[in-house]
């Protein structure tokens, strides 16, 4: 990190800029695919390279991310990568899925997630926040660092547990989070024989531990499942409640066991993660720029006072929404967004894509386009003013994916977002250790490698 010579850090992150061979080059891909970006590319409308036998396309520019995303979902597809990738782990829930299959079940889940039943969701995103600020308690004004990173991994981990299971699992989430952050941890570590065309059933995971967390994830969600269907609860007001009720509007059939299987597994893999990288960000980003810092808790001040956030705070909490918005356009969890070729096309009428090839929108190279962004590397909430959205390119700026597979939980990641920055932000203030080394990772999420060693103080 440097100084842009005028106060405030630099939040650029320079990637390998020199040619690398194959061996190296899947030794990078393996440890952090955003090193593989050169700095050349962030003003390129698309890069094409080939890669083991394989064709990569990135497009940076947002007609042609609109038009990939948006107009043709039907020739840019999951596809096998995807498949290999994900499947093992999250069955066929929404991440993997396609066609028929994928539009029913999105039918199906989309009611679970639409923003109004998430008002009866507020409450307990606001109490496990509470819950982790009454627990800093003992680390404020001590001086002594602690590890943000791994905070927000476990708050999000109880916030995703106790949305989708009320209380079936309370004495058993430090239990999930092992097994879920180990299964992460290797859905995220591209192999070799992914891009040779292998047979997918060829097992992925070999790893002893890896496949006990998945044995673990699968008897406790099979489990809690099974109680659901037993008992008959309908009165819980939780996200696998809304699952299990949920009946595609067009045949009026539900979800079977594995397919509720499938997707709280995928809930698990992309909401509990996301969340809480994005939210390590942010507090990293206040820690730099205490200008931005000061206008953050003066609004919560001004809103809050005193009192707990609540879902109508989402409205009021402005300034908590651009600091959110610009922390994932700096910092977007879902860095790259890939799509395989079905057929050759022409994207914009120029861009010729050789069927079976990658094409990758990559929110990491876009959300730092020279050509869209005034000094991309800099710090300002003020780009989400309302007057700045409305004047640009809607696929300039695309934390959440875009087009039918736009990402379902979308509402429910900014809603926690924002209750658990008013929350934390009303009681504290967080300062990086200095010295503390801060290296974006993308794996399966853009992670700070070495974690979030961070100061506690009572504000």
């Amino acid at each position: 990190m440097t100084d842009s010579g005028q106060g405030a850090p630099s939040l650029r992150h320079p990637g390998v800029n020199r040619r690398l061979g194959v061996i190296e080059t899947m030794r990078v891909m393996r440890d952090n695919v955003i090193d593989l970006y050169p700095d050349h590319i962030f003003d390129k409308d698309y890069s094409v390279r080939r890669f083991a036998f394989q064709t990569f396309v990135i497009v940076n520019r947002p007609d042609l991310i609109k038009e990939m995303l948006v107009a043709k979902p039907e020739i840019y597809t999951k596809g096998r990568l995807n498949r290999q990738i994900l499947g093992p782990a999250l069955g066929n829930g929404l991440l993997t899925a396609e066609g028929d299959f994928w539009r029913r079940q999105r039918r199906i889940a989309a009611p679970a997630f639409h923003f109004q039943r998430l008002q009866a969701l507020a409450g307990i995103m606001v109490d496990s926040a509470e819950a982790t600020a009454e627990r800093w308690e003992a680390h404020a004004d001590t001086g002594r660092h602690v590890d943000i990173a791994h905070e927000m991994m476990r708050l999000t981990m109880e916030i995703v547990a106790r949305t989708l299971f009320t209380s079936d699992i309370a004495g058993d989430i430090d239990r999930l989070g092992r097994a879920v952050s180990i299964l992460i941890e290797n859905l995220g570590r591209l192999s070799p024989i992914d891009f040779l065309g292998l047979p997918e059933w060829l097992p992925r995971y070999r790893d002893p531990k890896v496949r006990g967390a998945m044995k673990t994830l699968d008897s406790m969600i099979y489990a809690i499942i099974d109680q659901r269907r037993t008992a008959g609860e309908a009165a819980r007001e939780d996200l696998l409640r809304m699952l299990l009720d949920a009946r595609d509007p067009e045949t009026g059939e539900g979800m079977s066991d594995r397919q509720l299987r499938d997707e709280v597994m995928t809930l698990f893999a992309a909401g509990h993660e996301t969340t809480a990288q994005a939210l390590s960000w942010a507090f990293y980003l206040l820690s730099l720029h205490p200008e931005e810092e000061a206008k953050f808790h003066a609004e919560i001040d001004s809103v809050l006072g005193d009192r707990r956030p609540n879902f109508d705070d989402m409205r009021t909490l402005e300034r908590t929404r651009m600091v959110i918005d610009e922390t994932l356009r700096l910092y977007p969890p879902a860095f790259s967004i890939s799509r395989t070729a079905e057929k050759d096309d022409r994207l914009g009428g120029e861009l010729a894509v050789p069927k079976g090839a990658i094409v990758s929108a990559v929110p990491w190279i876009t959300h730092r386009n020279p050509k869209l962004w005034p000094e991309p590397d800099r710090f300002d909430p003020e780009r989400f003013a309302d007057h700045e959205v409305y004047a640009r390119h809607k696929h300039a700026y695309f934390p959440f994916g875009g087009g039918p597979r736009i990402c379902i939980g979308s509402g429910f990641a900014q809603l926690e977002a924002r209750m658990v920055l008013a929350v934390l932000g009303r009681r504290y203030r967080l300062t990086l250790k200095p010295g503390h080394p801060v290296r974006p990772q993308g794996r399966v999420t853009l992670r700070p490698r070495f974690g979030m060693k961070m100061r506690i103080d009572r504000r």
